[in-house]
């Protein structure tokens, strides 16, 4: 198959990323990646762990210019890496931090890249459409990591989509994205949507608010911020004066309306979402204010069997089952009714994890919670659901008064467990794991 440039539409002394050190050429880009690719030891999988968001770019493009594959695990656990290392044999891991790594995956600290330096390129370097360039993992949000092989091709359009349905083709922001792009919203978002969608990036990663604060004033006008809903309340709820916002954007689960209109209200930057997954490629867009209907993007189709929808089309890898629950519209809109896996009947009634968690994440005095469905054995054996809940003002009792009222009998927690935090990942998810680590503490080992 023919092959598609590294960065499209784009001139080679355009500026694609900004560094503290100053704005980077798309010239200079290409020359970087180019030299890495020859500087990289002999390997056909390559672990990208670079924090730094240009670093992390550079060596995903020198991967794929080379014929090597980025391997971009979501979570960076020692039990990760480790399955990284026994299921792809003599893979090395290239780190530009003091990453903490297990002794089954060697590590390759990232050369100077100002050192590896050649002259910038003149012509941007293709890659053929059907390379398999990088293979993510799912968040292990709902059990272990799944790995899913993206092709060059698909990754151009994928780009391409989301800069067109985001309206940025004609209108180009500056990226600056609080989640990491190991992740494929941040791959998507803060990667692809600047190779070939126009865009610009940090090279940053701003994870509290006076970071994302300071990365704003760090780059030129108009920005977006590509974010989280845990992300954007923490912001929010801080106080901490941002800088202009030009759009803000949103993934890894559903946002809530309140919270889009108090940021939209707090700094007059439009709040988008995109909808999507690992597995099958983001899919659809909406400004959450706007109501709770999605757009496809360019060429994505979605048809249903059953319950089950399938997603094909434009920039999707083949033919894709969703794990949500799709309501479909005649107009080619679709609202989301829950996920499959987030079910839960109990007594002849059914409800979704999701609306549990949130509303128990609602009650006043609360931080953080998430409700709980042991295995099927063990469920049906208790017979009740379980949550876990910050409230460090809280009592368990008058939170239990709190969330009867909002829920059905047959779904209140049995127990209601108060713990000092819930660990999430660098996306703002609770992985099943955490959960099931909170249970095997404070439940199963107090029987």
């Amino acid at each position: 198959m023919s092959g598609l440039p590294l960065v499209g539409g784009r001139g080679p002394g355009d500026i694609l990323a900004w560094r503290p050190q100053g704005p980077v050429s798309v010239a200079r880009y290409c020359a970087d990646a180019l030299a890495l690719a020859a500087a990289l030891p002999p390997g056909r999988y390559i672990v990208n762990l670079c924090e730094d968001r240009y670093h992390y770019a550079v060596l995903l493009a020198a991967c794929a210019l080379s014929g090597r594959v980025s391997l971009q695990p979501s979570s960076q656990s020692e039990a990760t890496l480790r399955q990284l290392a026994c299921t792809y044999a003599g893979a090395l891991a290239v780190t530009d931090a003091s990453t903490p790594l297990p002794p089954e995956l060697p590590a390759y600290p990232l050369p100077s890249l100002q050192e590896l330096a050649g002259e910038a390129c003149a012509d941007v370097p293709h890659i053929a459409q059907d390379t398999v360039v990088a293979i993510l993992f799912t968040s292990g949000s709902t059990g272990m990591p799944q790995p899913h092989a993206k092709t060059w091709g698909k990754l151009v359009a994928n780009g391409r989509a989301e800069a067109q349905a985001l309206g940025l083709l004609d209108a180009p922001h500056t990226l600056v994205g609080t989640v990491p792009a190991q992740h494929s919203y941040g791959f998507e978002s803060t990667f692809l949507l600047a190779l070939h969608g126009g865009c610009s990036f940090w090279s940053g990663k701003p994870f509290y608010p006076q970071d994302l604060a300071d990365a704003l004033a760090a780059v030129p006008q108009p920005a977006m911020v590509v974010t989280t809903p845990y992300h954007l309340a923490s912001v929010l709820a801080s106080g901490v004066a941002l800088p202009p916002v030009a759009r803000w954007l949103s993934a890894t689960a559903p946002l809530d309306m309140p919270l889009a209109a108090q940021a939209e209200a707090a700094t007059g930057a439009p709040v988008h979402e995109i909808y999507g997954s690992t597995e099958s490629s983001q899919l659809a867009t909406r400004r959450t204010t706007a109501g709770a209907e999605w757009t496809l993007m360019p060429g994505v189709r979605l048809e249903q069997e059953g319950d089950t929808t399938w997603a094909s089309g434009g920039h999707v890898e083949g033919r894709v089952a969703l794990a949500d629950i799709l309501a479909l519209h005649e107009d080619g809109r679709f609202t989301l009714q829950g996920r499959h896996a987030d079910m839960v009947n109990l007594a002849g009634k059914r409800t979704s994890l999701a609306y549990l968690n949130h509303q128990l994440r609602t009650i006043p005095g609360v931080q953080d919670g998430a409700f709980f469905l042991p295995d099927e054995e063990e469920a049906a054996r208790a017979g009740r659901l379980v949550a876990f809940a910050v409230a460090p003002a809280g009592e368990r009792a008058a939170l239990l008064a709190a969330l009867r009222s909002r829920i059905d009998p047959i779904f209140m927690p049995r127990p209601l467990v108060l713990v000092e935090a819930i660990a999430r990942n660098a996306t703002g998810k609770i992985a099943r794991s955490t959960l099931e680590a909170l249970h095997e503490r404070w439940i199963r080992n107090a029987r």
